[in-house]
């Protein structure tokens, strides 16, 4: 699916005028409002929709455009910098400005008159950094945070495809669109359940390791990630499901050991798909590992293998593989 049939694009932006009319306050003012919101281990408060929003990372920001949420965008920040910016996606975003490439910085979200960043811990903050709630709640600019990066502050269950339906839900509750949100999310469950009732039933569950890079230890994704979460409902077992960690560097010793059957390979960034399964394949060291000797890879796209609107369609492309690879 791509993010055209998640969507459809407003081709103008509110102005400033409108925002201000007495048609617009009302409209702000319908009974909804004040909204509170679980944010990790915060409460937030909100009295009207925030006007001026910003969300860093392409997967954040498709759930805000998979909302029809634009028109109360300013814009948005690390996406280009990492290069996971899809045709599709730079179509539905054409109206709005690219802040910064990478993380922003507090001055880049004054600059932009910010008042509510969409953001998580690794999705454009960092613990200590200097853009964190604390930090961006004495000048006005409220914080939600992605559900599945709350592991980086606090205690969490295992990650899970709730954490997704959390988040589209809150989003709806603090702009006001609940009713879209809630249709969004009904409309997830319902594709994945009637997916996986159609399902070959497995033997048992297929071992699967996540490569996002790196040549000398992997960084991969261990039980809080949401990668664990696809493999789990496309009917797999991470093979680090024990480490907890999110997403994690690990030793290439432990993935020997565990002898995955399948490996997902997620795609972004300079070093392409295919060259991370040809350095996999080039390793004698890995050639006993049975995903490698088998050559079982699966490729999902970085915004795919995050929390996003794209995860339903990761569980279907990882479910038929596995069914196909053994």
């Amino acid at each position: 699916m791509t993010i055209a049939n998640l969507f459809t694009i407003n081709a103008l932006l509110i102005t400033p005028a409108l925002l201000l009319s007495p048609l617009a306050a009302h409209a702000q003012n319908d009974g909804h409002y004040p909204v509170e919101v679980q944010s990790c281990n915060r409460v937030v408060s909100f009295q009207q929709a925030p006007q001026a929003a910003v969300s860093n990372d392409v997967n954040l920001t498709e759930m805000m455009l998979a909302l029809g949420l634009e028109q109360h965008m300013v814009g948005y920040t690390g996406i280009s910098g990492w290069k996971t910016l899809s045709p599709e996606l730079r179509a539905g975003v054409a109206e709005l400005p690219e802040l910064s490439p990478k993380y922003p910085s507090k001055e880049v979200l004054l600059g932009a008159d910010a008042d509510f960043y969409f953001a998580g811990w690794n999705y454009g903050m960092r613990v200590g950094g200097g853009v964190t709630p604390d930090t961006l709640e004495p000048l006005g600019i409220k914080v939600y945070e992605l559900s599945e990066s709350c592991v980086h502050i606090m205690d969490k269950p295992k990650v899970s495809m709730a954490d997704l339906y959390t988040d589209l839900l809150n989003l709806g509750r603090i702009f006001n669109v609940e009713h879209k949100a809630q249709t969004l999310v009904k409309g997830y469950q319902q594709s994945l359940e009637q997916f996986q009732q159609k399902l070959a039933p497995l033997s048992e569950p297929v071992k699967v390791f996540v490569y996002d890079s790196g040549e000398e230890q992997p960084f991969t994704a261990g039980r809080f990630g949401m990668p664990t979460a696809l493999i789990e409902a496309a009917g797999g077992v991470n093979i680090v499901d024990d480490v907890a960690k999110s997403w994690t560097q690990i030793g290439w010793e432990s993935v020997i050991d565990r002898n995955p059957e399948v490996i997902v390979i997620v795609n972004y960034g300079d070093v392409t798909a295919q060259q991370k399964i040809d350095f996999l394949l080039s390793n004698p060291a890995f050639s006993d590992i049975p995903a490698i000797k088998n050559q079982r890879f699966v490729v999902l796209e970085y915004v795919a293998a995050t929390p996003g609107p794209r995860n339903i369609d990761a569980i279907k492309t990882l479910a038929e593989a596995f069914r196909t690879a053994l």
